[in-house]
């Protein structure tokens, strides 16, 4: 593990005792004074927390299977898939039932173990599961159609049993099959933990420590479960909360994971760019630089070769510095604004275009903006530099209104906007904005420069 890892893993795993030590010191005050394991009669609460669970599972459900649509990893599917059977279980024999004001039978009872049991099951084997899927989509659908399934088969199963099952009412005795099942999910809230725990340790990955939290948590609850256990609608205990506030984390986890990857998706958009740009423009004058040197060398170059080759290397060092700091920026290492102010001190460092930059202090840019906003100001003054005939140029980033706006503004010669077709660079501009949800404008009048105008997202 490298440093950085390790000492984000030791922070973890101190936390983690913490934790485990607070619930804990928790449950052996609530196993040494038997009046506190207290359940109670709140029908409307029951419901209310049955919903939550639900709502939820389901959020936590397709935020796994949109990380899976992404990245395609088995983990994902599997996370995707227990959440998905929680959600269905808590819909069909939790909320659904009591709706019309009837309690939840023998067979719903049931139905609601075994569904729980087999939403841990899938949640626990996912930080074993290796590899990727090649078919995401189908992957998905299949996998949808097999939950579906499995809650039928599960009420079909509870139903066809009905008479043979016991009955769950509270305050009476446990049966024993309800004492194993709850003893099968503590055990695989366990293992959940184990196996995130170590997938953290291993790979680094936030969302690891975030469903080794919630497996905490949800162990906590399966063993309050275990002395109290909620057999009958309408009764809440202790552990119906930890449950929720484990669902929490895991909201809190999952979210967290999807925008990393959506960040991490456009840095590597971002390198693989300006990786084009290095072969479409560094790579060139090179070229152009060995070409010119091989004539030298051999005593064949024509008269100004020596002219074009210092030329071709003074563009090749520019190309390469902002090559440079557009990487610093797309990766976060450096500041945005500090950024950009770097990248107008190398294109202005040959006295041919001053450009004065604003950038409004209060203005806050998402990862991704950061990254296309950068771009499209660099793309933008190299259109000035090429095509305006400008001295002066203006950037402008802030707010007008409720509105985020980044202009760049020039006094060159400009153009007739309306009898030209768009060039590359701008509709590469566009794409660019397009892609972080804002709307590019153009404005140019002969003779009095050109007007560059981006609306970012709301």
């Amino acid at each position: 593990m490298r440093r950085d890892d390790r000492d984000a893993y030791q922070a973890w795993l101190v936390g983690e005792l913490l934790l485990i030590g607070l619930l804990g010191a928790a449950l052996a005050l609530f196993l040494a004074y038997p009046d506190l394991r207290n359940t109670y009669e709140l029908p409307a609460l029951r419901l209310t927390l049955d919903t939550g669970i639900m709502l939820a599972a389901t959020i936590v459900a397709v935020l796994a299977g949109i990380r899976f649509s992404v990245e395609g990893r088995r983990l994902d599917l599997l996370l995707c898939a227990g959440f998905s059977t929680a959600a269905a279980t808590s819909l069909c024999f939790s909320v659904a039932p009591v709706l019309g004001g009837d309690p939840v039978g023998t067979a719903e009872a049931w139905s609601a173990v075994d569904g729980r049991v087999l939403a841990l099951a899938l949640v626990a084997a996912a930080p074993w599961a290796r590899g990727r899927v090649a078919g995401r989509q189908w992957a998905l659908r299949i996998m949808l159609a097999l939950v579906v399934v499995a809650v039928a088969a599960i009420w079909l199963n509870a139903h066809a049993g009905g008479a043979r099952l016991p009955a769950l009412e509270q305050g009476s005795d446990l049966p024993a099959l309800l004492v194993i099942a709850l003893a099968v999910q503590g055990f695989l809230s366990l293992l959940a933990l184990s196996g995130f725990g170590w997938r953290y340790r291993a790979y680094g990955e936030d969302l690891d420590r975030w469903l080794a939290l919630a497996a905490t948590l949800m162990l906590s609850a399966d063993i309050h479960y275990i002395f109290t256990p909620v057999v009958a609608g309408g009764v809440v205990s202790q552990a119906d909360f930890l449950r929720l506030l484990a669902y929490g984390l895991l909201l809190a986890g999952v979210w967290r994971a999807i925008r990393f990857a959506e960040f991490g998706r456009a840095v590597a958009e971002e390198r693989a760019r300006v990786a084009r740009d290095i072969h479409d423009g560094l790579a060139q004058y090179l070229f152009t630089i060995s070409t010119h040197a091989a004539m030298i060398e051999r005593g064949t170059a024509p008269e100004g070769t020596v002219k074009r080759l210092k030329d071709a290397a003074a563009l090749a060092q520019q190309e390469a510095r902002f090559a440079i700091l557009a990487l610093s920026s797309a990766s976060g290492n450096a500041p945005f604004d500090a950024a950009l102010r770097r990248y107008l001190d190398v294109l202005t460092a040959d006295g041919e275009l001053a450009v004065e930059l604003d950038v409004d202090p209060g203005i806050q840019l998402a990862p991704d903006e950061q990254i296309e906003v950068f771009r499209i100001v660099q793309e933008g003054l190299a259109n000035v530099r090429k095509h305006a005939a400008a001295s002066t140029a203006e950037v402008w980033i802030g707010r007008f209104g409720t509105k985020r706006l980044v202009r760049i503004r020039d006094d060159g010669e400009g153009f007739d906007a309306g009898g030209h077709g768009a060039g590359q660079g701008l509709k590469n501009m566009k794409a660019r904005a397009a892609s972080i949800g804002g709307a590019l404008a153009l404005s140019s009048t002969p003779g009095r420069g050109t007007a560059l105008e981006v609306v970012l997202r709301a």
